[in-house]
C-alpha cells in the first residue's frame, strides 16, 4: 500500500483507543506502520535495484521480530528527553504515563500492520525473508485505494483538526487526494460522486461540532468498517479466482496460477491473469456475476527463453525485475545491429506493449555476439 494508507491506518488505530494506553502511542503506531519501508531508499540507486530489495529483508519475519524492540527503545529514549524538558520547565506530563511493555505491544501492532497491508495488493511481499525469497500476493486491494483512504482518514481528521495548522494540513491532503481521484480516467463517474459525497460528509460533521467527545467511538466504528471492507475485498478476490478456475475447467484448461487484479475504486470489478503450462489468459469479471466472465484478447503463448532472451534476462541490470516478475513474457526482435528483447510482466503490462517503460517492463538491446548494449527500464 502507499505511505498515506499505512500512516492513516496507524493513526486510526491510535484514535480508536490505543493512544490512551501509554505515552507516545500515536507516534509509535504511525512510525511502526511505516518503518519497514526504509528499504524505499533503494529507489535512489535505481529502479531495478529497488525491485531487488523492496519488500524483502525489512518486511520479512526476522525484521518483524526486531523492529518493535528497536522502535520501542527509540521511543523510550525520546520519552526521557521529553521528561527532562518538562522538568526544566516545571511542567507535568499530560496524557497517559509511559508503560514500556504496553508500548512494545503497540509497536508490534504498528509494525505488523505494514506487511499485512502490503500483502493485500498484487505487487507482493516476501514475508519469510531472509530465510526464503518467496513472494506472497493477496490480490485484494489496488496499491492506491480511495475507499481505504476515506475510511481510515475520516476518524483521524475529526480527532486531529482542532488547530488551524492541522486543519490546513487536512485541507491540503484532502484537496490533493480528491484531485487524484476525480482526475483519474480509470475511476468511473459514479465512484467519483461517492468520493465527493464522502468528503462532504466529513466536512459537515467537522464543522457541526456534534462529534465532540465521541472521536474514539467514531474512529472505532470507522476502523471496524475498514476491516469489513478489506474482508469484502478478500472475498471478491477469492470468488474471482473460483469463477475463473470454473470457467477454464469447463473449457478443459488446467490453470496453475490465477491473479485477481483489483481496480482503483471499482470494488466489484476484477481483471486478471491465469497461467496454464502453455498459455497466459487475461480476463475481466464482475465477481458478483459469474456469467460476466470474459477473456481479453487471445491467449499468450508461454515459451522457454531462447539463447537471445537468456542473454538479456541474465544481465545484472534486470536482476531485480527477474527476481520480482510474476507472469513473464519475452519477445525478441532482430535488429541490424543485433537484438532487442522486451521483458514484460503481464501483471502490469499488455503483451503487445513496447512503449511507456515503467513498472513491469524492460527493453534490453544486445549486439550480434549477445553482449548487452543498453537497458531501459
Amino acid at each position: 500500500m502507499d505511505p498515506i494508507a499505512h500512516t492513516l491506518f496507524g493513526a486510526t488505530m491510535a484514535e480508536a483507543g490505543l493512544k490512551r494506553k501509554t505515552a507516545l502511542a500515536t507516534a509509535t503506531l504511525i512510525i511502526g506502520a511505516n518503518i519497514p519501508d526504509v528499504d524505499a531508499l533503494a529507489m535512489f540507486v535505481s529502479n531495478d535495484y529497488a525491485l531487488l530489495v523492496r519488500r524483502g529483508w525489512t518486511h520479512g519475519i526476522l525484521a518483524l521480530l526486531i523492529w518493535p524492540f528497536l522502535l520501542t527503545g527509540m521511543m523510550l529514549g525520546i520519552d526521557r528527553l521529553i521528561e527532562k524538558r518538562l522538568l526544566r520547565k516545571g511542567k507535568k506530563r499530560e496524557g497517559p504515563p509511559m508503560r514500556p511493555l504496553v508500548l512494545l505491544g503497540i509497536a508490534s501492532l504498528g509494525v505488523l500492520s505494514h506487511p499485512l497491508l502490503d500483502w493485500l495488493n498484487t505487487y507482493g511481499v516476501r514475508l519469510l525473508m531472509p530465510f526464503d525469497d518467496t513472494w506472497f500476493y493477496g490480490d485484494t486491494l489496488f496499491i492506491i485505494d480511495p475507499w481505504f483512504w476515506l475510511l481510515a482518514g475520516a476518524g483521524v481528521v475529526l480527532a486531529r483538526s482542532e488547530s488551524w495548522k492541522s486543519i490546513s494540513g487536512w485541507i491540503l491532503l484532502g484537496t490533493a487526494s480528491t484531485a487524484l481521484v476525480v482526475s483519474a480516467d480509470v475511476v468511473p463517474l459514479a465512484m467519483k460522486t461517492i468520493w465527493l459525497v464522502g468528503i462532504a460528509c466529513i466536512i459537515i460533521v467537522r464543522w457541526s461540532g456534534r462529534y465532540q467527545g465521541a472521536t474514539q467511538p467514531i474512529a472505532l466504528v470507522l476502523l471496524s468498517a475498514l476491516l469489513l471492507y478489506i474482508g469484502f475485498m478478500i472475498a471478491g478476490s477469492a470468488l474471482t479466482t473460483k469463477h475463473a478456475r470454473a470457467h477454464f475447467s469447463e473449457k478443459g484448461i488446467v490453470v496453475n496460477q490465477i491473479m485477481a487484479n483489483p481496480l482503483p475504486a471499482r470494488t466489484l470489478l476484477r481483471t486478471g491473469v491465469a497461467a496454464s503450462d502453455t498459455h497466459y489468459y487475461r480476463f475481466v469479471i464482475n465477481w458478483t456475476r459469474p456469467g460476466s466472465f470474459k477473456l481479453i484478447g487471445d491467449p499468450t503463448l508461454i515459451e522457454e527463453p531462447n539463447e537471445v532472451v537468456q542473454a538479456a534476462i541474465s544481465t545484472q541490470e534486470v536482476r531485480g525485475l527477474m527476481n520480482w516478475i510474476r507472469f513473464p513474457f519475452y519477445e525478441s526482435r532482430k535488429l541490424d545491429s543485433g537484438w532487442q528483447v522486451i521483458i514484460r510482466d503481464l501483471r502490469f503490462v499488455e503483451p503487445d506493449q513496447d512503449t511507456a517503460i515503467g513498472i513491469g517492463m524492460a527493453i534490453v538491446e544486445l549486439d550480434n555476439e549477445l553482449n548487452v548494449l543498453s537497458v531501459r527500464q
